[in-house]
């Protein structure tokens, strides 16, 4: 079989022994020996960074890396020691239970004040909501597609519903409207690079962390409830924080495309809500009851992840520095 490399963005630089290592193999053909796991702090930079490196070669892949690393043994070993040891300290950190409705209900009341959109609204510069933005880049580069890997994995109703709420995510069938291109647009309105994952090596591990959470999710069958949990955690919040981000863009950056994106999503998801409560939850508890427990882990780990993401950025602005990496 003829292999073939992809054109995608370089590989990332390291922070760590193992990602460092990994890099190292990556740059060499698929089978060539990979570093041993060595037990780092799984939301730390060196293990976020190396989990989200093998998620990568699932989407757009690396310049210069053999597509067929995507399936090559050694690496999926690697991978699963890295999955099973962020998917322990998850389950660790949340509370757990099996109550969706209470979860649902807990998401739709008004969120205490603080958080980044009212640092921002108090006292934020442009330059904050640039990093912000920059932040947000490595989630809204793949906004959709961790969660197309669980429509095969529903079934009648549920599948139906996930798979509207995934075309409005997707456009509609226009490219230009796909929300990860609007996000593409907020980012060159704002004065940023657009390209894909061009942030990487700026981007520290809190966020990293979260888009690992949603690459984990989708790609094992078995964390099916805890994707549709996650995704319908961030619908039902979207379409409040969408509108707070709008005013801030309107303060802050006002131009027509990081206005744009927000007004699109306090439209499309407080829409996409009531399709993920009614429609794939509902109905995927009526298939499956014993979903109930991982809709909630889904659910709670994207609270967890959230948090930390926010208090990363606060406590570095608060004490008047950058919150990304310097390079």
């Amino acid at each position: 079989m003829t292999s073939t490399v992809t054109l995608g963005r370089t590989l990332p630089a390291p922070r760590g022994e193992l990602s460092a290592a990994l890099v190292e193999a990556l740059s060499r053909a698929p089978g060539s020996a990979l570093p041993p796991d060595p037990g780092t702090d799984p939301y730390g930079e060196d293990a976020a960074l190396a989990l989200h490196t093998c998620y990568e070669l699932h989407y757009q892949g690396f310049a210069c890396v053999d597509e067929d690393w995507e399936w090559d043994p050694g690496l999926l070993g690697l991978r699963r020691g890295l999955e099973q040891r962020f998917l322990a300290a998850l389950r660790a950190d949340v509370p757990g239970g099996d109550d969706v409705d209470a979860e649902l209900d807990r998401l739709l009341e008004p969120s205490a004040p603080g958080g980044i959109a009212a640092h921002l609204a108090e006292q934020g510069t442009a330059d904050q909501l640039r990093e912000y933005f920059v932040h947000r880049s490595i989630y809204h580069h793949i906004e959709a597609d961790p969660y197309a890997w669980v429509i095969p994995r529903l079934r009648g109703q549920a599948k139906a519903a996930l798979v509207a709420v995934e075309f409005d995510e997707y456009g509609g069938g226009h490219g230009d409207r796909v929300h990860a291109r609007l996000y593409a647009d907020l980012l060159a309105g704002a004065g940023l690079e657009p390209g894909y994952l061009h942030y990487l090596d700026e981007v520290p591990a809190p966020m990293l962390v979260l888009v690992n959470m949603m690459s984990l999710f989708g790609l094992h069958r078995g964390l099916r409830a805890a994707s549709v949990g996650h995704f319908a955690a961030n619908e039902i919040t979207s379409s409040p924080a969408s509108a707070r981000l709008a005013d801030l863009a309107r303060a802050l950056l006002p131009h027509p495309a990081c206005v744009g994106f927000y007004t699109e999503h306090v439209e499309a998801d407080a829409v996409h809500e009531q399709v993920m409560r009614r429609d794939v939850i509902a109905e995927l508890l009526r298939t499956e009851p014993a979903s109930a427990a991982n809709i909630v882990f889904g659910i709670q780990a994207t609270d967890l992840l959230e948090d930390r993401f926010a208090e990363h950025v606060l406590d570095c602005w608060r004490a008047g520095r950058t919150s990304l990496r310097a390079q």
